[in-house]
């Protein structure tokens, strides 16, 4: 007999482990995780921020702890992946959204600074979801990956937005996505990516502040920026039995910018 809507979308008895999740659009998916009932660990650099996110997260009824680790670290995310299964059994879900980004003129862009982009949004994506699919979802056959890319994944940006190493690594996350779905269908791994557009994030707000919110708006059909909630329903769909048919995708979660820009 099929399953209720309601009992697609419950993750009772899931854990999932959210990075960069002290904050922004990753304490938002943790929460959205969290709300549908999964155990939570959260991660980022700082222990501060952690506690806060995790005394909120609590706050709202949800089961959740935090590990402090460096996501663009080789060895800090093999004590991750050890420490969370350790604490906290075999993981169900996981959140690939630690993220970092650099504003310069393509012709100017420093190569450090393009290395530590790419180590974080795209390495660091990849050595935790080996880690994680190696030491807990392979051998049981079943797990749900969730790999935070970008519009800017998409394409280029106006002029005034000098990203290049961003938006070359989410395109990079949206493609890494599709070819390790491919390979890891057979296991019951699905990879799926989200892909937002401007929201009030750390990452955007200095540009969002310069180029002033009307301007950001202008060419977005909703006619509004992400707020904090517009990721929740996507992401519990990509994590539960709800998107168990679904693999190897992107979701724009963008009020229909890249719609317009592919038009």
């Amino acid at each position: 007999m099929a399953r209720r809507i309601q009992q697609l979308f419950d993750l009772s008895g899931k854990t999932a482990l959210v990075t960069g999740g002290s904050r922004g659009l990753g304490l938002q998916l943790a929460h959205a995780l969290g709300e549908a009932g999964a155990k939570i660990v959260v991660t980022s650099r700082k222990a501060t921020e952690l506690e806060a996110a995790v005394a909120e997260l609590r706050g709202a009824g949800i089961d959740a702890r935090w590990i402090a680790a460096d996501c663009a670290v080789e060895t800090e995310i093999e004590r991750l992946a050890a420490e969370t299964l350790e604490r906290v059994g075999d993981l169900d879900i996981l959140v690939n959204n630690a993220g970092a980004s650099w504003g310069a003129p393509a012709e100017d862009h420093p190569i450090a600074a393009w290395d530590k982009v790419m180590n974080l949004n795209v390495r660091g994506y990849f050595l935790l979801s080996q880690h994680i699919a190696k030491n807990s979802m392979i051998g049981r056959r079943s797990g749900a990956i969730i790999n935070v890319a970008s519009i800017a994944g998409l394409g280029g940006n106006p002029l005034a937005m000098k990203t290049i190493a961003y938006n070359t690594s989410k395109g990079a996350v949206i493609n890494f996505t599709r070819a390790l779905a491919a390979e890891w269908g057979h296991y019951g791994i699905r990879v799926n990516a989200l892909a937002p557009g401007f929201f009030r994030t750390k990452l955007a707000n200095g540009l969002i502040d310069q180029l002033g919110e009307d301007q950001m708006t202008a060419n977005v059909p909703l006619g509004r920026l992400g707020d904090n909630e517009d990721l929740k329903g996507a992401a519990v769909l990509l994590a539960s039995d709800a998107g168990k048919h679904i693999t190897g995708q992107f979701l724009a979660v963008d009020g229909g910018v890249s719609v317009v820009t592919a038009g």
